[in-house]
């Protein structure tokens, strides 16, 4: 197929490189000029004889710049695959613009970090008809573990930053019981061996174990973007009036880690924050 590719972030790059081994013919657009395969630096050139669309990039205001580029060369025939991270009242305003070129779009965030894009593990959850599912299917499939069919447009982001919430609040968990370990001169040795038998063990868990051990805080998603997610949570939550105090615990935490200068750095590094406190 012909396939647009806009946004090539971590997550995003892996996508794109997959997609061209899978003999798609893949044009690649980023707000930031980058050194990759079939780059352009024009999005309407990247748009040229597009069948389908994927949009991966950092927040609603950027899906939403992105649209207003692109929208002249949308219409029938063409499916617009929105994967980035934003809530179910801006989902609907972009299915909204889309749908009036008489393209169609699907709701497709997902879970997965960069090495489960790499090895084609990403989980997606998709919003809307599943007619419009069954389209994006012959390029989606391919690059993922699971497509996740979770209802109507709008409820696949939200599913998506009720995950994300979770995720938070587990690594924030993590971080605590480590410090305090740590800091009680328990090796890091003897606390994951406990944490690997205790109900409490979890995939975040095993994946930022490395991290934490060797303490690197590369991103594999970063501070700013889950604090953006957990924003856009609490606004979500404020639609239907329901208090979401972990996840206004989590903001001011979040605050003080982009505050500390660490914004682009992984989200399991607010583990420093317990360090610092500690006098680390």
């Amino acid at each position: 197929m012909n396939v647009s590719f806009l946004g090539l972030g971590i997550i995003g790059s892996a996508w794109a490189k997959n997609l061209i081994a899978d003999g798609h013919a893949v044009r690649c657009w980023n707000r930031t000029p980058k050194e990759f395969p079939n780059f352009y630096p024009s999005i309407l050139e990247a748009m040229d004889k597009a069948e389908v669309i994927f949009i991966v990039v950092s927040d609603p205001q950027a899906v939403e710049s992105v649209i207003k580029q692109i929208h002249s060369k949308l219409g029938p025939g063409q499916l617009v695959i929105q994967s980035s991270t934003i809530s179910a009242k801006w989902t609907l305003l972009f299915a909204e613009e889309v749908q009036k070129t008489g393209a169609r779009y699907l709701e497709a965030p997902f879970t997965g970090s960069r090495g489960a894009a790499e090895k084609r593990q990403t989980v997606y959850y998709l919003g809307g008809d599943p007619e419009i599912i069954e389209k994006g299917r012959p390029v989606l499939k391919p690059i993922s573990s699971a497509l996740l069919h979770i209802g109507p447009l709008g409820s696949a982001s939200s599913l998506k930053l009720a995950m994300n919430l979770n995720i938070a609040g587990v690594a924030q968990a993590l971080c605590e019981s480590l410090s305090l370990c740590r800091k009680a001169g328990i090796p890091d040795d003897t606390y994951f061996q406990a944490l690997a038998r205790n109900v409490s063990h979890s995939g975040v868990a095993d994946l930022k174990e490395p991290r934490l051990r060797q303490r690197d805080y590369s991103p594999q998603f970063s501070v700013k973007h889950m604090a953006k997610d957990i924003r856009l949570t609490l606004e979500t939550a404020a639609d239907f009036s329901l208090p979401l105090e972990l996840a206004e615990l989590l903001r001011s935490i979040y605050a003080k880690g982009s505050a500390a200068g660490w914004s682009d750095e992984d989200y399991i590094g607010l583990v420093r924050l317990m360090e610092k406190k500690q006098g680390a």
